[in-house]
């Protein structure tokens, strides 16, 4: 959609995401980061914190099931989203706001940690839209040669 407040945020997970599947089997995933800005005193000569800043966040389907599964709290994460601002009125009458980030993307941040990534076959999720599995079209990244037909060398 056109005009959509996309954001990224590079914070730590408060705690361990949680997922939820919905009545039709559509994997939910809920989180908060909390993203703290420091900056250095020259006078002092140390690092200060400034105001944290908390953000809810949930993702669906297979990108869900793979953050329950990689993520823990305290993770350091880099995620992109679709900022959504949600309204609602409380059973006493009193009209609230908060701000949410829907998911699109989110990786482990490797400044201060190494990761090991596993690649999930297409067939068994991470199908990322458009799953070649589903179409019956051979997956070009499934023979390890890294879509490149054959070589690791891109074709560039």
């Amino acid at each position: 959609m056109a005009n959509e407040t996309t954001l990224t945020l590079v914070g730590n997970l408060t705690a361990d995401p949680e997922l939820r599947f919905t009545p039709a089997g559509a994997a939910l995933c809920k989180f908060s980061v909390a993203s703290t800005p420091r900056t250095y005193d020259k006078a002092t000569n140390q690092w200060k914190d400034g105001e944290p800043l908390f953000m809810n966040c949930s993702a669906w389907r297979d990108l869900a099931e793979n953050i329950a599964e990689s993520l823990v709290r305290g993770s350091r994460v880099v995620v992109t989203g679709r900022l959504k601002l949600n309204r609602w009125t409380t059973p006493e009458g009193e009209n609230r706001q908060a701000f949410q980030l829907d998911v699109e993307d989110i990786g482990a941040s490797l400044r201060y940690a190494t990761a090991q990534v596993k690649k999930m076959s297409r067939a068994n999720g991470a199908s990322g839209g458009g799953a070649p599995a589903a179409s019956g079209e051979p997956d070009p990244w499934a023979n390890g040669t890294g879509g490149f037909g054959g070589s690791e060398e891109p074709p560039f």
